[in-house]
């Protein structure tokens, strides 16, 4: 017999809510019936352009049939958010990162344990076909043991396209915050935790002028580091470098790469779902690209919900877990304590790599 699909409610009618009022078109074991939003016109607006139920965040809460919430509020919002929902009985799904601090984070994972309840978090891009095909060529042992990675996000910063972006320089936001969770998540579930960190920050700008519409030219106080780098040591010893910035003048520039001892991966942008995939062995004159055979390779955003439906229904363990998005937490917050500190700072947190999604999911 069928399961009947899991009820989702979305509290958080902004700019990336278009994207998850979609998925349960993708993925049929879920279905979104209400959004709700602290501004109602902008829960009204996107509810009546997705064919779903505008709802007050209370009403949302109060509705029997949602079994999750997916939060996808302002970074500030994510734990009060999240931890209202859990009091009220519902699993919750928060988009990055899980929440602002380590302590509310903490909070939020002691309160689903005492409940029964499960918390996930967005990026889901891990389990997409481009980073399945890195895990597998890992497994597989196809560039031996892995040595060292190389991440690398550089960008000039949202002010000149993003709505409303005065978050992303304010507690919660700023380039490793908003960016790091692609490029950490990809790193864990390939690599395995971290063990411990070292980082280095600054702010370049301490003031920046949106030029994008409805609000160019209101002046935004940066309060976050917008440079973020810094080393990862993991478990079996492998090391990675990592760079995120909103400082650079020359638009976008990604990256992630894998050395190992016996070949080099490159890995498809972590903040996608797609390849391309490219591996050179050691005797290898070129790089060839790597075939995915995974199914997920455009927009998939809301894949991790359709997975952590079907993990509740099944049993199992969501791979989009409290455990991984904490842990990419713990590692963000760490960059930011090392450089403040001047010290290595070892992870007091650690998780299980995520199985991999099966070629048949779902």
């Amino acid at each position: 017999m069928t399961a009947q699909p899991t009820c989702i409610g979305i509290i958080g009618a902004g700019n990336i809510s278009s994207t998850y009022l979609e998925s349960d078109r993708k993925f049929k074991n879920i279905r979104i019936t209400k959004v709700a939003d602290i501004d109602m016109n902008r829960a009204r607006a996107q509810a009546e352009k997705y064919g779903k139920q505008a709802a007050t965040v209370d009403e949302l809460l109060a509705d029997p049939e949602i079994t999750i919430v997916v939060n996808l509020t302002v970074p500030a919002a994510h734990a009060p958010v999240a931890l209202q929902a859990l009091k009220a009985g519902k699993h919750v799904y928060n988009e990055k990162p899980l929440a602002t601090t380590r302590e509310d984070a903490q909070r939020m994972l002691a309160l689903a344990r005492s409940k029964g309840l499960r918390i996930g978090g967005a990026p889901d891009t891990f389990l997409g076909g481009g980073l399945q095909t890195c895990r597998r060529l890992l497994d597989e042992g196809a560039i031996g043991r892995p040595v060292i990675a190389f991440a690398r996000m550089l960008s000039r910063g949202m002010e000149s396209w993003h709505p409303n972006p005065e978050f992303f320089f304010k507690p919660g936001g700023g380039p490793m915050f908003d960016m790091g969770p692609y490029y950490l998540t990809a790193l864990a579930t390939l690599l395995g935790p971290a063990r411990r960190v070292s980082g280095m920050t600054r702010i370049t700008h301490p003031e920046r002028t949106i030029t994008s519409q409805p609000l160019y030219g209101k002046k935004i106080i940066v309060e976050v580091p917008t440079l973020v780098s810094g080393l990862i040591e993991f478990g079996d010893g492998a090391i990675a470098n990592i760079t995120t910035t909103f400082d650079v003048a020359e638009g976008y520039d990604i990256g992630l790469t894998l050395y190992g001892t016996e070949g080099t991966l490159q890995c498809p942008d972590p903040n996608g779902f797609g390849g391309p995939v490219r591996l050179k062995r050691k005797d290898d004159k070129d790089w060839h690209e790597v075939h995915i055979q995974h199914k997920w390779v455009t927009n998939s955003r809301g894949l991790g919900v359709a997975d952590m439906a079907a993990a509740i229904q099944e049993g199992r363990p969501h791979r989009a877990s409290a455990e991984l998005t904490y842990h990419v937490l713990d590692l963000m917050h760490a960059f930011h304590d090392s450089a403040r500190e001047g010290r290595h700072v070892t992870l007091q947190s650690a998780c299980d790599r995520p199985a991999p999604l099966p070629l048949d999911w779902p």
